[in-house]
């Protein structure tokens, strides 16, 4: 068993016991091929429950600085992380990440460019460049239930269909920032469909 294995059976019996765990839409996700999964991020907890949720590993990118921290050093890589340098742009993140699409692995992505504690985050168009670059499809998750854990509440992960940008390479990047909004606007709307 792999360690990435083993750390979504641990962390899905803790989430199932103490915070009444439910995935919806599983079935939305295509299980081979390339694969984009974006969602909202309000908490350091979303990227594992959003990876229990998930019918298969997710890689993730994850800031740099955390990789030199002596335990996150040995635990990241093996939980699918790999760095983003977001002062240089991240632009070796974004070369990994479309490796990792042509090989027909899934990335997990918050378009919101990290936690947004305040819900005025602006989405980012990184979703929508890999999207086009790639011709993988982006599966749009709303996580619910983050913002306030507490033992007992409940945590929900609600998957919706697939969809797919398109870019006009003649276009100035309008193309991008739209296929970066639709993403947002459903997972707003798989959000409220749970309120």
């Amino acid at each position: 068993m792999t360690f990435y294995a083993f750390a979504k059976l641990v962390v899905g019996g803790i989430l199932r016991i103490g915070f009444r765990f439910r995935v919806v839409g599983a079935e939305k996700v295509p299980r081979t091929g390339g694969l984009i999964v974006a969602a909202n991020h309000i908490s350091n907890f979303d990227p594992p429950i959003l990876g229990v949720a998930m019918p298969r590993p997710v890689s993730y990118m994850a800031k740099k600085e955390l990789f030199p921290i002596p335990v996150l050093r040995w635990m990241l890589p093996r939980l699918n992380a790999f760095p983003v340098d977001r002062a240089a742009g991240g632009t070796a993140a974004i070369r990994a990440s479309l490796r990792m699409l042509k090989e027909g692995r899934c990335v997990g992505i918050f378009p919101e460019g990290g936690r947004n504690l305040t819900g005025t985050n602006e989405e980012k168009a990184g979703a929508a460049f890999l999207a086009a670059a790639s011709g993988a499809p982006v599966v749009p998750a709303a996580i619910v239930g983050t913002r306030r854990l507490r033992p007992f509440g409940r945590v929900t992960v609600i998957f919706g269909e697939p969809l797919h940008v398109e870019r006009n390479r003649q276009s100035d990047g309008a193309d991008l920032e739209k296929g970066a909004t639709e993403i947002m606007q459903r997972i707003r709307a798989l959000e409220e469909s749970n309120r």
